[in-house]
């Protein structure tokens, strides 16, 4: 019966080191994709002048996200952080792009950027994948329920 346990405690103990060690891999991936690219829009950052620092909250709270939702793999808890990185994803878009519009002078021009167009797809995928959180944690508790034939 302590052998079990032992067991028991052991195979958690695994998953629980297994579950924080591929967050931490999954973290740092995003944060080194995120280091690649920022390299690339560095230059955009000087004509916007808190450009840098709204790609960075979303990047934190992001990364965040998903450290927190792979800690939690394997529970129904998982299925919200899915969707509540959805949420966030949306609710960073509309706040952060407000109309889509952006207009900026330079020297003696005046430029116009619609971003209205990508905003829309950006939100729509968000939409997606808030409606695949929802039906997996749905799928989640019908398994969950279903008694086990033998």
């Amino acid at each position: 019966m302590a052998d079990a346990n032992s067991n028991s405690t052991k195979r958690r103990a695994k998953g629980i080191v297994f579950r924080a060690l591929k967050a931490t891999v999954k973290g740092v991936l995003f944060y080194i994709v995120y280091f690649i690219l920022w390299q690339f829009m560095a230059p955009v950052s000087q004509f916007i002048p808190s450009f840098q620092q709204m790609v960075e909250t979303f990047v934190a709270v992001y990364i965040t996200l998903i450290i927190v939702t792979e800690l939690t793999s394997g529970t129904i808890y998982q299925h919200f952080f899915n969707a509540a990185k959805a949420l966030f994803v949306i609710g960073y878009l509309m706040f952060s792009m407000r109309t889509g519009i952006f207009g900026m002078t330079f020297q003696n021009m005046s430029f116009l950027i619609d971003l209205r167009l990508f905003l829309i797809v950006a939100m729509l995928l968000s939409l997606l994948g808030l409606a695949k959180s929802v039906l997996q944690a749905i799928d989640f508790m019908s398994e969950k329920a279903e008694p086990i034939r033998m």
